[in-house]
Formats: structure tokens, sequence, C-alpha cells
């Protein structure tokens, strides 16, 4: 008769409590602080304005600030999904501004800067999701204007659909991979002891 597998027993058994640890954390740590911070940038539109800020913070995403574009100011076009393209402006102080949006995708618009109100949201981020596992940098704000330039469209109100929710999903995967960790153990079992 074989011996028992103690090692292999233990590293699977070990990697199974530590995917349902991840899953429960998930579930009963993250998605409510999840929630929670959802709930609060729910109601910062209502808020009083802010000055933009210097420093990212989530906290203050959806509230409402104004900012001046100092020269020289750079416009490019990013992807904007059904509204077509968005005008994003970058200032000379690095100030991010999106001015509204276009569907003619070789449109050239322009802006010489100034006062622009609006409202704070995050800025285009170009790291991928193994970059930013990585890079632990926050992610930069812009401030989208309020009013656009003329030639382009209103930019859309603040939407809480845009600030990903995933943890219960998280959750239910963590569990999902510890059942079929258990499941091939027990098979790699079975078959060992035929």
């Amino acid at each position: 008769m074989r011996r028992f597998p103690v090692v292999a027993t233990t590293v699977v058994v070990l990697a199974i409590a530590a995917m349902i640890a991840l899953g429960l954390w998930q579930l009963l740590d993250r998605r409510p602080q999840k929630l929670a911070f959802l709930q609060q940038l729910a109601g910062n539109p209502t808020k009083p304005p802010v000055p933009f800020p210097a420093v990212p913070d989530d906290s203050l995403l959806f509230r409402r600030t104004s900012a001046t574009c100092m020269p020289p100011v750079t416009v490019k076009l990013a992807g904007a999904g059904a509204s077509g393209f968005r005008a994003l402006a970058t200032c000379g102080s690095g100030l991010i501004v999106q001015l509204g949006t276009m569907r003619d995708p070789k449109a050239k618009p322009v802006w010489g800067g100034g006062q622009v109100a609006g409202y704070i949201s995050h800025a285009p981020d170009g790291r991928s999701l193994i970059g930013s596992l990585f890079d632990h940098r926050p992610q930069a704000m812009m401030l989208v204007a309020g009013t656009p330039p003329e030639g382009l469209q209103p930019n859309a109100a603040p939407d809480l659909d845009s600030v990903p929710n995933n943890h219960l999903a998280y959750g239910v995967q963590w569990f999902f991979f510890a059942a079929v960790a258990a499941i091939i153990y027990v098979l790699a079992m079975r078959r060992r002891t035929r």
C-alpha cells in the first residue's frame, strides 16, 4: 500500500483554506466597504464645490469643482464608447480636463484654456492590468467640464456605474477555485488508491 501523501495533502488543504479566506474577505470586508463608498459617492454631486485636488483622492469623485487651465494646452481625442470620442485637454500645470464629446474621430478641437467648472472624475489610466499589480500609484483625477466649448457635445453626468464593484463576483470566484481544487484532489486520491 502506498504511503499517504502528507506534503501534497497539506499544500492542498492550505491552498483551499486560503481561497476560502479570500472569498470571505471579499464578501464580508471588501464588499461592505465598497457599498459604503458608493453610497458616499452618490451624495457627492449635491455637496458644495471643492477646489480641484492637488493629489488624487477617490472620496472626492463626482464632487463639483473648478480650476484654471494654464497654457500650454494640448487637446487630444480618446474613445468614449457610445458617446463617440471625448476631447481631453492637458494643461501646462498637469491638470486634465474632459472638455466634451464628439463623433468625428478626425476632428481637431481647439481650446486655449482658462477657467473651467464641472465635477471630479478619474482620468484615463493607460496602465495594463498586470502593470497595475506592480504600480500602486492612485489613478489620476481629471475635471469633467460642465459646459463644453463650442463644437463639442456636453459630457455625461456623474455615473456610479463607472466605479467598479466586483467584490461579490470575486468572492464567488474564490469559493469556486476552492471547490475545483478539492474536486481535483479527491479525484487524484481516488486514482492513486486504485
